[in-house]
C-alpha cells in the first residue's frame, strides 16, 4: 500500500485517464492506418504503433496497480513532532554547515528541483522517527553524511 496526497492521487487519475481516453484511441488509429498499407510483415509504421501500444498499455496497467493500492492520507492529522511522509524537514549537513530544506513524499512525487524527496531514499530511511535537534549518521555512495534534524513541519 501507498500513501499518496491528494495532489497526487488526482494527478495520477488525470493521467490515466489521458492515457485510456486519448493516448490509447490515438495508437489504435495508427495500428489501422498503418494495418491497411498492405503486407504485415515488412510493415515498419505497423510494427512501431504495435511497439508504442505495448509501451502505453504497460503504463496504464502500472498507474491502474499504484492506484488500486493507494490511500489517500489526510494531512491534516499528521504531527509535526518527528520524521514521516508529508513533512518538510530542515537539515544541516555538519560536515559543510550546509543547510537544507525537503518535503518527504511517495515515491511518485518525489522531485529534487521541487525539494521533495522520496520516503524510500536512504537519506530519509535513517531520519524516519527522528525528532528536532538529533543527528544522524547517513551512509550515502560518496561516504558517510552528518546531518542534524533542525525543523520538522507539517
Amino acid at each position: 500500500m501507498e500513501y499518496l496526497s491528494k495532489e497526487c492521487y488526482d494527478q495520477l487519475v488525470a493521467e490515466l485517464n489521458e492515457l485510456i481516453n486519448v493516448e490509447l484511441p490515438k495508437v489504435k488509429n495508427e495500428i489501422a492506418e498503418a494495418r491497411d498499407k498492405g503486407d504485415l510483415s515488412e510493415n515498419f509504421e505497423y510494427h512501431a504503433a504495435k511497439r508504442a501500444q505495448g509501451k502505453l498499455l504497460g503504463r496504464i496497467r502500472f498507474k491502474q496497480k499504484v492506484l488500486q493500492f493507494a490511500r489517500v492520507l489526510d494531512t491534516s492529522n499528521l504531527s509535526g513532532d518527528i520524521v514521516g511522509l508529508f513533512r518538510k524537514v530542515e537539515l544541516t549537513n555538519l560536515d559543510t554547515n550546509t543547510k537544507m530544506a525537503y518535503t518527504i513524499v511517495n515515491p511518485h512525487e518525489a522531485n529534487l528541483k521541487e525539494a521533495k524527496i522520496s520516503i524510500k531514499s536512504p537519506i530519509i530511511q535513517e531520519l524516519l522517527g527522528k525528532k528536532t535537534g538529533e543527528t544522524v549518521e547517513v551512509h550515502v555512495p560518496s561516504g558517510v553524511l552528518h546531518l542534524r534534524i533542525d525543523n520538522i513541519s507539517i
